[in-house]
Formats: C-alpha cells, sequence, structure tokens
C-alpha cells in the first residue's frame, strides 16, 4: 500500500529540500539527519522518520547524500509535474505573489491573474496577463488549469468563490482571512497570515 504523506510531512520536506539545495550550493556532498534538526530545531528521530518514508538510507556515520535525497524529494512532491494555476485578484498581495519566480521551481505555473477592476485588466505583472474575472471560465478550460489563488477582498472572497467552483476549479489556495464554504470535491488551502503572526508575537512576547 503506498504511504499517504501527511500536510506535516510534504511541510518539512520541503524545508529539508531548501537546507539540500543550500548544501549542494557549498559543494557539500553528504549531511546528516542532526544537522538538518538543528538547522530546523525539530527533533532528530522526526527528521530520520520523515526520510524513512522516501524508502531512502544514509550512509552510516556520514549521513545522506544531499545531491540523491534532494532529487527524491523533488520526485516525492512532483515538482516536475507543471500544476497550472491562476490568481484570482490583482491587488497588492496577488502582485507580489505573481513576481515571485522560484513558484515555478516546484511546478507550480501561475499563467495569469484576473480581476474586475478597469484599470487593472490588461496590463501585466511579470509576463502575466490581468485578464477580466468573467473570462476566468474559458481560460480555465483552454489551459485545463485546476487550482486558484485567491487574494480578493474578505467581502467578496465568497462570491468569487462560488464563481471559481462554478468554473471548474478544484483546488483553492485561500489568502484571504475567511472560511470559504465549498462542496465536497473542492479542496480549501488556508494561508492564514495574521494567525501565523499572532502566533510568533504571543508565543515569544516578552511582556
Amino acid at each position: 500500500m503506498k504511504n499517504v504523506l501527511t500536510d506535516k510531512v510534504i511541510n518539512r520536506l520541503t524545508l529539508y529540500h531548501s537546507i539540500l539545495s543550500d548544501y549542494i550550493d557549498k559543494d557539500i556532498e553528504y549531511i546528516s539527519s542532526p544537522q538538518i534538526a538543528d538547522l530546523l530545531h525539530i527533533d532528530n528521530t522526526q527528521v530520520r522518520k520523515d526520510i524513512a518514508l522516501l524508502k531512502y538510507k544514509g550512509k552510516c556515520k556520514v549521513g545522506y547524500k544531499a545531491a540523491e535525497l534532494k532529487v527524491l524529494i523533488e520526485d516525492t512532491l512532483k515538482f516536475k509535474t507543471v500544476k497550472t494555476s491562476f490568481i484570482v485578484g490583482a491587488g497588492n498581495l496577488g502582485m507580489a505573489l505573481a513576481k515571485y519566480d522560484n513558484f515555478e521551481a516546484y511546478g507550480f505555473n501561475i499563467s495569469a491573474l484576473f480581476d474586475n477592476s478597469q484599470e487593472k485588466i490588461g496590463t501585466q505583472i511579470n509576463n502575466k496577463k490581468v485578464f477580466d474575472l468573467k473570462k476566468l471560465p474559458e481560460l480555465a478550460t483552454k489551459f485545463d488549469a485546476k487550482i486558484a489563488v485567491l487574494t480578493v477582498p474578505r467581502t467578496s472572497a465568497q462570491e468569487v468563490t462560488d464563481f471559481l467552483v462554478k468554473s471548474g476549479i478544484k483546488y483553492i489556495w485561500n489568502f484571504t482571512p475567511c472560511v470559504l464554504n465549498v462542496p465536497d470535491d473542492v479542496q480549501v488551502w488556508n494561508e492564514n497570515l495574521i494567525g501565523n503572526f499572532l502566533q510568533f508575537t504571543v508565543n515569544h512576547s516578552d511582556n
């Protein structure tokens, strides 16, 4: 039976991948689980368990070969599989995400942005055109896009989500401060920016 990676494991593997990339850039051939654990401030046992899920074993007293483990993580997390996506909401956050070129390294291809502002429609951000939101169903079909990054204002989040669902979008990366109501066959990943900020400030406050 195929192992199903949990969200937390996937998140840690992406962090391991970043560390491995740094080691490779520095021409360091091997890396140990304690080294990874120390950099991330987590338990060494957790690192070894995560890597064991990939069916990969390191060398005793040496560690893992960085290049091999990096490729294995890329294959496991399907970095090479292109996932065509749209950004819905060409405001400050939407534009910032459109300018982030590193998404492509993970197979996350943002092909267009959508907005209902006439001032933004027709403009380009990082060589990505901003279309009228009404064009989304047509372009979703044309490019077989199933993923939408939602960065619209809170007041219109659910209305736009309903429109995305009707347009065939199956995965929504939600950057709005709203809990979205979607059908069972649509998945939502909530990016809780304020919650993450408050976790840090509350847990690390000197007061």
